[in-house]
């Protein structure tokens, strides 16, 4: 949606201001000459201490940085082990391979499962809301369901305190997702999306404003993933009490606080469906596990043989190129001393 330097490269308004007090501080010292300096130019180490302030910061923008809802689970998944081990004393349901048998889930990274991954982004969202940083959170004004109401029921008094159960996120999530035909790799791009607008607006998810915060994730995200993206006035159809001008400014007002940036790079992609599996697991929400069949199998090994042929030529080419350069210089044989 625009110039890589505008669009795709961008930092939290709180970084932003630490790296131009940095930049300030160099040219401080700009009246030594440029003899003794040797240039003007940024020191690269400086520029390198931003970029890790930006990856600890930011880690919807970077793959190595980890994912914020996934250290907001830490706490309750220790709790939630101490008592399945009490209860269950220590024993296990899970489902193991065998020499007989193989157990595999249908749900890649390629490929993810509706369902479960749904289920998952709703749990994510959960830990956001519940072990949010602040009481409350800040409430930026497109986002207060008191003042933009999703339906015209009477909104509580107390509706910016009481926590949703993730069984009421879950089902706000998979209404979307199932009257407006979304993917599963939309879902994760809406949670990368969601977390991206918590650290660049520097503002709480909170039981006030999650519902109009995962409705403009889910809409910009449909639009940047599906080739055939669902109309403002589609959601209208879903919700029947918005009107297309709330949608419209809750778009425009969210791509602004993202900087209008949308890119999401592969590996960022990963990060967060793989964040998202382990977050299932410690929460005992496996994916389901079906016995290996013949069809199967002979599907898997198709596809393997195909990344190995590919790895074969790319070897094959990668030697004759090593060739070449050892063709430079003779190869010369030299009799050796046996004492």
């Amino acid at each position: 949606m625009g110039s890589t330097t505008s669009c795709c490269v961008s930092a939290s308004p709180k970084l932003r201001r630490n790296a131009h007090s940095r930049l300030e501080s160099y040219h401080q010292e700009s009246d030594l000459s440029r003899e003794e300096t040797g240039c003007n130019l940024q020191h690269i180490s400086d520029r390198e201490n931003v970029d890790e302030l930006n990856m600890a910061y930011n880690p919807s923008d970077h793959p190595r940085a980890s994912t914020i809802f996934l250290s907001k689970s830490q706490n309750d998944v220790r709790d939630k082990r101490k008592s399945l081990f009490i209860n269950n004393h220590g024993s296990s349901r899970r489902k193991y391979s065998s020499c007989s048998t193989i157990f595999l889930d249908d749900n890649t990274v390629s490929q993810p499962n509706l369902k479960y991954t749904i289920k998952c982004v709703a749990l994510a969202i959960y830990y956001h809301i519940k072990n949010r940083d602040t009481d409350g959170g800040m409430l930026l004004d497109i986002f207060d369901e008191k003042l933009h109401p999703l339906s015209k029921s009477e909104v509580p008094l107390d509706y910016n305190h009481s926590d949703p159960e993730q069984k009421q996120i879950y089902r706000f999530v998979r209404t979307l997702f199932s009257a407006a035909q979304l993917t599963s790799e939309c879902a994760i791009v809406t949670l990368v999306y969601l977390e991206r607008l918590l650290t660049y607006a520097e503002i709480d998810i909170c039981p006030g404003n999650w519902k109009r915060i995962v409705l403009g994730a889910i809409l910009l995200a449909s639009k940047v993933w599906d080739d055939q993206a669902v109309w403002n006035v589609d959601y209208c159809q879903i919700l029947k009490d918005i009107t297309v001008e709330d949608m419209n400014e809750l778009e425009r007002q969210f791509l602004e606080l993202l900087q209008f940036n949308i890119n999401v790079p592969s590996s960022v992609y990963a990060k967060y469906y793989f964040d998202l599996r382990s977050l299932s697991e410690s929460n005992n929400l496996s994916f389901p596990l079906e016995p290996l069949s013949r069809d199967k199998a002979q599907k898997l090994e198709a596809i393997s043989r195909l990344c190995d042929d590919k790895y074969k030529e790319a070897r094959r080419a990668a030697r004759k190129r090593s060739a070449s350069v050892d063709n430079l210089c003779g190869i010369r044989w030299v009799p050796a001393i046996l004492s």
